[in-house]
């Protein structure tokens, strides 16, 4: 019984070896597709949002772009994958995109039960509360029998729920499936609150018709660390997507942006030359060209000039950096150095 037992192992080992090695990878599938299959939201402001074009534009699009750079030498071959929050982990795992990035909260039961894998965090959030002026309310803490506008399948309902019961409140919740729904609901006066994470509240309050009557409450209720992510399996993609983004964070410590990043291979500074391919690994690590990364700051930018046409002081939003600051200016964004 003993030998018929591990023959069943070995055969079934085997198999699953041979599969792997039979799987194309991502990389090789999206090369030879010649553009990259993006995740992205339905339309928020600042993050990833079709004009009347169907262009898209944000920081989430720009990692997506970045993306593209890094992996075909195009920032622009990419077909964006609209998505809300219950659709998006399915078409990652059933292989419809290449990578999601979507404003999705990475935590331990997603990056452990679902087959996926977050590559980093391209926006450290936390969910807030937006209410109308005429409430004349402060504070969260006066929420109490508020009815709230949330989006379903989303973390966001679950801190909700955390933070009234914590708080000994009662809400009402009404529930859409995207933040536009949501949106449009609080506009109507379908609910008292709209909350979502931060990022997105400031986003959220453009679509409404008066948004200078709309005002974010200063409560934080929970830790969203917002990133990109990819099928587990594949690591050499999952390797591709993470050093995408610290290439344009550590653009950005380094002061290569894309208006310098050709007179920068002129630099004599070790790291500089290391990041732009010039000396170092290059791609040889991730199976990319040597200009891999500066293909992503020549198309695309660093991280800080992504941040600030799309959220920052230089968009219609106008979000501080915050904690999305380097970590050598008061922030923690912080990318492992590229050596």
């Amino acid at each position: 019984m003993r030998k018929i037992t591990w023959s069943i192992v070995a055969v079934v080992v085997a198999l699953f070896i041979s599969a792997g090695i039979a799987q194309a990878s991502t990389k090789d599938e999206v090369q030879k597709r010649g553009y990259l299959q993006c995740g992205v939201s339905t339309g928020l402001p600042g993050f990833s949002n079709p004009d009347e074009k169907g262009h898209w534009t944000g920081l989430d699009v720009d990692v997506c772009k970045a993306i593209a750079a890094a992996t075909l030498g195009d920032a622009t071959k990419i077909k964006y994958v609209p998505l809300n929050a219950k659709e998006r982990f399915t078409a990652l795992q059933s292989g419809e995109i290449d990578a999601l990035v979507r404003g999705t909260t990475w935590t331990l039961t997603r990056d452990s039960s679902l087959g996926l894998n977050f590559t980093g965090v391209n926006y450290y959030d936390g969910q807030g509360f937006l209410v109308s002026k005429k409430m004349g309310v402060k504070s969260a803490l006066e929420l109490d029998g508020a009815a709230v506008c949330i989006q379903g399948g989303t973390t966001t309902e679950l801190n909700l729920a955390d933070y009234f019961k914590e708080n000994k409140m009662e809400y009402k919740p009404v529930v859409f499936d995207t933040h536009d729904a949501t949106a449009k609901a609080f506009d109507n006066g379908r609910c008292d609150v709209l909350t979502s994470d931060q990022s997105q509240l400031y986003g959220l309050r453009t679509h409404l018709t008066k948004p200078e009557d709309a005002v974010v409450l200063p409560e934080v209720i929970s830790k969203e660390p917002l990133g990109p992510v990819v099928r587990q399996g594949d690591d050499a993609w999952f390797n591709i997507v993470k050093w995408t983004l610290n290439a344009m964070i550590e653009a950005e410590e380094m002061g290569v942006t894309q208006a310098n990043v050709d007179e920068m291979k002129n630099s004599n500074n070790p790291g500089v030359r290391r990041l732009l391919g010039l000396d170092g690994i290059g791609g040889k690590g991730l199976g990319l060209n040597d200009d891999w990364a500066y293909q992503i700051i020549k198309q695309v930018g660093n991280y800080g000039e992504a941040f600030e046409r799309n959220v920052g002081m230089s968009s219609p939003l106008k979000i501080e950096r915050g904690l999305n600051a380097l970590w050598s200016k008061g922030g923690i964004m912080y990318a492992p150095p590229l050596r």
